[in-house]
């Protein structure tokens, strides 16, 4: 029996939502590398893995993507 929740995607609002961040202030933080990067969904949608949103509020001040793929990549 599998016990692991499947990653939801969270769509923009719901991010906004849950960080309190504005609009602007989130994308200049991806461009920055310090949230984590949009999952394209389609060619006019997109949405970011729960988990991914999850794991920048346990750290904001020092979330940063690099960090992130070097976890998940083992090393």
């Amino acid at each position: 029996m599998q016990t692991d929740k499947p990653d939801r995607i969270l769509r923009i609002k719901a991010v906004l939502e849950r960080t309190g961040l504005t609009r602007s202030t989130l994308y200049r933080k991806i461009e920055h590398g310090t949230f984590p990067h949009q999952v394209k969904l389609s060619e006019r949608c997109a949405g970011w893995h729960e988990s991914a949103v999850t794991e920048w509020m346990h750290n904001p001040m020092f979330y940063s993507v690099e960090d992130r793929a070097r976890h998940e990549s083992g090393g």
